[in-house]
Parts: C-alpha cells; structure tokens; sequence
C-alpha cells in the first residue's frame, strides 16, 4: 500500500472541501452523513477554513485524518472528536465518560477492498487512545450494511443506544463503542 497516512493541516481546507463534497455524492451518503451534497456546496469558504482548523494537525479535541495516494490525491478521511463527560452530544444525549467519537468515515470507492480504512481507523484511534478517552464510539444508520460490517470486523460492538433520525421516523442510528485492550495495547 502506497498511501501517506496523517493529519490534515490548516491550510488544506480546499481539498478537505473537496474530499467532503464527494464523500456526499457516495450512494450510501444518505445513510451515512447528516448533511446533503448541496447543504455542503452551498457553505462558504470560512465555513471550511474554521471546520478544517478545528480538526488539523495539532489540535487537541479532534483530528481529521486522511489518506495520501502516490500522486498526493487524498482518497480517505476519518475524523475522531473528542467529548467530554458531563456535556451533551450532537443528538442532545449526555455524555457519561471522556470518549471519542468517530464521524466521517469515507474511502474512495476505487481505493475501498485494499485495507485503506483499516489503516485510517488504526491512526484515528491511536490518537484517541493517546488523548485519555475511555472508549471511542461510532453512530451508523442501520441500513448502511457495508459500514455495519467494517465496524463489526475491526471490533466495534453494539451499545444498544439508538439514535432516531428526525428526517425520518422510522429510520434508526445504532451506537456502536470499542473499548481499549485490557493488556495496555
């Protein structure tokens, strides 16, 4: 695998922008983000300057990572943010004990089959852990079966928690958490 794995800086919010737009174009971005394609389009560049600013390298509650191919195109992000215990989460939900919690998963789909996100979650979780979260937590839409699978195989295991989407009643997002390895590692 011929990928550069590392923290967005600063100053590459246009290509942050970028990756963002197509990971709304996916055919699962429904299921898997909380925004459409065009909510996105139709935000300013300050909007992406601060969003990007708030999760680049060297900042201490949120970090996006992402996944350099040889030509230097970016073909995958992960973002872990980190709550703390006694606020609320973005579905107004309390939040118990420090965790992270893992948003924006995306792999372009020419690059999805090599162990791409695998690589990208061991990075995102390895800054977690060493930020002193007690686990790190995930939210994915119940039809979104490829997601429910990936999470399953790298160890992410249902809480029980559901998160009814407003947009539609019927529809649920399942909580699902990993907790840190008993033997320190």
């Amino acid at each position: 695998m011929n990928y550069v794995i590392r923290s967005v800086r600063a100053d590459e919010w246009p290509v942050a922008r970028e990756l963002r737009l197509l990971a709304l174009q996916d055919p699962v971005a429904h299921l898997a983000f909380l925004e459409t394609y065009e909510e996105a389009l139709a935000k300013p560049e300050s909007f992406w300057q601060e969003r990007t600013a708030r999760v680049a390298e060297g900042a201490t509650e949120a970090q996006q990572v992402i996944a350099e191919g040889p030509d230097g195109e970016w073909v995958g992000t992960v973002t872990v943010l980190v709550e703390e215990a006694g606020t609320k989460d973005w579905a107004g939900f309390p939040v118990e004990r420090r965790q992270g919690h893992v948003v924006g998963v995306f792999v372009r789909p020419e690059c999805r089959g090599v162990g791409l996100t695998e690589v990208l979650f061991d990075a995102a979780l390895e800054w977690a852990w060493a930020r002193g979260v007690e686990r790190v937590r995930l939210i994915v839409h119940e039809d979104n079966g490829r997601a429910l699978a990936f999470y399953r195989r790298v160890g992410f295991v249902p809480s029980g928690v559901v998160v009814p989407l407003t947009a539609d009643p019927d529809a649920r997002e399942l909580e699902f958490v990993l907790e840190p390895a008993r033997d320190g590692s």
